[in-house]
């Protein structure tokens, strides 16, 4: 009887492989060992940074928030209290967005957060006496 070989499921597997390689240079797209290797490496890069390109946006908003802020002479930090305080509930990205494309409705917001944090201190003050 004859030995049944698996040239077809073999050799698709290496076509499917060779095509993710596809832009990868050298020989790195054509040596079928070298590929597996190198999209295993690839893989591995685009999964880690998934989750890095995540927290670099969220970084990227705070600096431009506290610029913004910085430019109405408060920080980031009392702006992002005083906007909880008064529930506002806006994320950074779009607070970020408001912050380049609209400033005036970023002043308001920055006096929102003002008079919330005055108005938490007249009441731990109240409180305290």
């Amino acid at each position: 009887m004859v030995r049944a070989r698996s040239k077809a499921t073999t050799a698709a597997r290496k076509k499917r492989t060779r095509k993710l390689t596809k832009g990868f240079r050298l020989s790195r797209h054509n040596l079928y060992r070298q590929a597996i290797v190198t999209l295993i490496r690839a893989r591995r890069f685009a999964f880690r940074d998934r989750k890095a390109k995540k927290r670099q946006f969220r970084r990227l908003w705070i600096v431009r928030i506290n610029a913004a802020c910085r430019m109405r002479d408060t920080r980031y930090s009392e702006f992002m209290h005083g906007l909880q305080l008064a529930m506002v509930a806006l994320d950074r990205k779009s607070l970020s967005e408001i912050a380049i494309h609209d400033p005036v409705t970023f002043d308001t917001l920055v006096g929102i957060a003002r008079q919330a944090l005055a108005d938490a201190a007249k009441k731990a003050e109240a409180a305290a006496t």
